[in-house]
């Protein structure tokens, strides 16, 4: 009987070993950019364009990522990337936990159709919208400020689909013992709804964090002032000057500008699985 559990184990740990090696070399081939990435900003500027081309430099140059913040207002633009990511999932996070509740969980007339407009708005690419969105700015005398930044684009549906999802998938159950325990509609939202809604906004605030440190079209047509109001998307393009592409410097802030993204999937990983499947983005 062992020689015969013996022999069944042999195949399936053999399965295992080339499934591992497959996805590991998967990996690899997948995070070749950033490693290219990460190597080219410890050379020296003699050295990127050497031949034959090496991972790496002679020695590795630390100095870049300093001579990062002098060449550039690298660290301005770091804050503002902050304030503007941060604020603006923040505001998505609650508009779009409100919306949903309301579109999945209360009765009201037109509750559908509503919906089906306002995801309709989700096939609008950006380029659509921005010069409206720019004459409003205008209008509002909001060009070049934070609020041009994070307004317009706080209010979206497809954070309004996410929550919606999961909302529906909540047991009216809950509801009804809320009401019997003496909550009210918005006592039952933020004591019952939004702690079981955590992994989906979880999700949400990554995706939506994403979308913000990463814009750059926006940004460029609303800030005049780059030095003062300047994301990173803007901050790397001052590295392209008069005299030459500063690569080593580009590539070290490219390096610097991937950390708050990381920090915040790090973060929230444990939720992240949980939320996709449970918000419809799973493929249910």
């Amino acid at each position: 009987m062992s020689d015969v559990i013996s022999r069944g184990r042999g195949p399936r740990n053999l399965r295992s070993a080339v499934g591992y090696t497959l996805l590991v070399l998967v990996a690899l081939l997948f995070m070749s950019p950033l490693i290219f990435m990460v190597g080219t900003s410890l050379k020296a500027p003699s050295e990127i364009f050497a031949t034959p081309p090496a991972l790496f430099g002679a020695t590795l140059e630390w100095g870049n990522y300093a001579e990062v913040f002098s060449y550039a207002p690298f660290a301005r633009y770091l804050v503002n990337g902050v304030v503007v990511a941060v604020s603006g999932t923040v505001i998505t996070l609650a508009v779009s936990a409100l919306s949903g509740y309301a579109f999945a969980r209360l009765r009201w007339r037109g509750r559908t159709a509503t919906f089906t407009v306002f995801l309709a708005t989700m096939m609008l690419p950006q380029e659509v919208i921005i010069v409206p969105a720019f004459v409003l700015m205008r209008e509002l005398g909001w060009i070049n400020t934070y609020q041009a930044l994070i307004i317009p684009w706080a209010f979206t549906a497809l954070g309004a689909f996410l929550l919606r999802q999961f909302f529906v998938t909540v047991p009216r159950e809950l509801e009804d013992a809320s009401r019997i325990d003496g909550l009210g509609e918005f006592g039952t939202f933020f004591r019952i709804m939004l702690p079981l809604a955590r992994p989906t906004l979880a999700v949400l605030a990554v995706f939506t964090f994403i979308t913000y440190w990463n814009s750059f079209l926006w940004p460029l047509v609303v800030v005049n002032d780059v030095s003062s109001l300047g994301t990173i998307p803007l901050g790397l393009q001052q590295f392209f000057g008069q005299q030459g592409t500063q690569w080593h410097l580009i590539m070290a802030a490219s390096v610097i500008s991937m950390l708050p993204s990381t920090i915040l999937l790090i973060a929230l990983q444990r939720y992240l699985v949980r939320g996709i499947v449970t918000s419809g983005l799973g493929g249910r």
